[in-house]
C-alpha cells in the first residue's frame, strides 16, 4: 500500500497546479493519472494573463512555445469587430507536461476504478491511501461519480460537444479569430495559431440546442471548415476532428464532502460564455491547496464565471 497525506487523480492543470502549491510547501502528495506525459490533449490551448499570473510563470524562461496575441477578432452576425487585448496560446502537449515536471511530486500511471472512505482515509483500489483527496480528472472523474454525482448532478441543459484539430501548418494568417453564431450554430468557433507552426481550430455548441436545430456539430464543422477556407485561412486540413463533451459552468452546491475535493473539470468550472477551462482549473487547484494547508473551508465563488470581461480589460490589467 502507497500511503501519503493527498492523492490527486488527474495530472492536468488542475491537478498539477493543485500539486504544485502542496509541494511548495511540503505537504506529502502523488498524482494518479491513466495517460503518461507529455500526452496528447484536444483543446484550443487558450492561457490567459491570469493563468500567467497565478501560475507565476515567467514568459522569458518558459521552455516551450507560447504565442502572444494583442489582438483578437470577433466575428458575429457577419460583422469583424477587433479588440485590443492581450492572451496566450500553448500547445497542450507540451504545457501540461512543463507544469506537472514543475509540480516535482511522484506521478503514477494508474486508471482509478474504485475508492473507499475507511475510518479517515481514502483507499484507491487497494493500492494507494491517502487522507486528503482531490478529483482532478476531467468531466469522467472517478471522485467526482464516486462522491458527488449525486449532490452535484450535472444539468444536460449545459452539455456543449465540440470538434477540433491541432496540426502543423504553415500558418499565413498569425490572427486569433473566433466566429460567434454562425451558421445558426449555438456556440461558437475559432483560429488560433500556437508556436513552431501549428495551427488549432475547432467548434462548440449546446448539445440540446443542436439536437433541437436537428443539426449535428459534425454537420456544424463542414460549414467552418468550408468557411476557413473562403476567407483563405486554411486550404487543407491534415488532422481528423477529434470530439468531445464537457459542461460549462453551473452552480456547484458542494466542492467538498470531508476531506474529498474536485476541481476543474471535474467540478464543471468552464467559463458560461467561452468555455474557457484552464484558468478555473488553476485558480480551483490553488484554492484546494489552500484548503488543505489551511483546514480552511473550499469555496468555488471566486473562481471566474465568464470570459469576455477578462478578454477586453487584460490589455489594461496587465501592461
Amino acid at each position: 500500500m502507497i500511503d501519503t497525506d493527498v492523492i490527486i487523480v488527474g495530472g492536468g492543470p488542475a491537478g498539477s497546479t493543485c500539486a504544485w502549491k502542496l509541494g511548495r510547501e511540503n505537504v506529502n502528495c502523488i498524482i494518479l493519472d491513466k495517460k503518461t506525459f507529455p500526452r496528447v490533449k484536444v483543446c484550443a490551448g487558450w492561457i490567459t494573463p491570469k493563468v500567467v499570473s497565478d501560475l507565476e510563470i515567467n514568459l522569458d524562461d518558459y521552455p516551450y512555445s507560447m504565442v502572444t496575441f494583442d489582438k483578437i477578432y470577433f466575428h458575429l452576425y457577419g460583422r469583424k469587430i477587433k479588440f485590443g487585448t492581450i492572451q496566450y496560446s500553448i500547445r497542450r502537449y507540451e504545457f501540461d507536461a512543463w507544469l506537472l515536471e514543475r509540480a516535482g511530486v511522484p506521478v503514477y500511471q494508474h486508471q482509478v476504478k474504485n475508492i473507499i472512505r475507511q475510518d479517515d482515509h481514502y483507499i484507491i483500489d487497494d493500492t494507494y491511501r491517502c487522507r486528503y483527496l482531490v478529483g482532478a480528472g476531467g468531466t469522467y472523474c472517478p471522485v467526482y461519480r464516486t462522491f458527488f454525482k449525486e449532490v452535484n448532478p450535472r444539468e444536460k441543459l449545459h452539455l456543449i460537444t465540440a470538434l477540433e484539430a491541432e496540426f502543423p501548418y504553415d500558418i499565413r494568417n498569425n490572427e486569433c479569430h473566433l466566429w460567434f453564431f454562425e451558421n445558426r450554430l449555438p456556440g461558437y468557433s475559432w483560429y488560433v495559431p500556437k508556436g513552431n507552426n501549428h495551427l488549432n481550430i475547432g467548434i462548440g455548441g449546446y448539445f440540446h440546442k443542436l439536437k433541437h436545430n436537428s443539426d449535428t456539430i459534425r454537420e456544424q464543422w463542414d460549414y467552418f471548415v468550408n468557411n476557413l477556407r473562403r476567407l483563405s485561412l486554411v486550404e487543407d486540413i491534415p488532422a481528423k476532428p477529434k470530439g468531445y463533451n464537457y459542461y460549462l459552468r453551473q452552480r456547484v452546491r458542494i466542492g467538498q464532502i470531508n476531506k474529498a475535493y474536485i476541481i476543474g473539470d471535474a467540478a464543471g468550472l468552464a467559463t458560461k460564455d467561452m468555455g474557457e477551462g484552464i484558468g478555473p482549473a488553476v485558480e480551483s487547484g490553488l484554492l484546494v491547496a489552500d484548503s488543505i494547508l489551511n483546514g480552511t473551508p473550499y469555496s468555488l465563488r471566486s473562481i471566474t464565471k465568464s470570459s469576455i470581461i477578462n478578454i477586453l480589460l487584460a490589455k489594461y490589467r496587465y501592461r
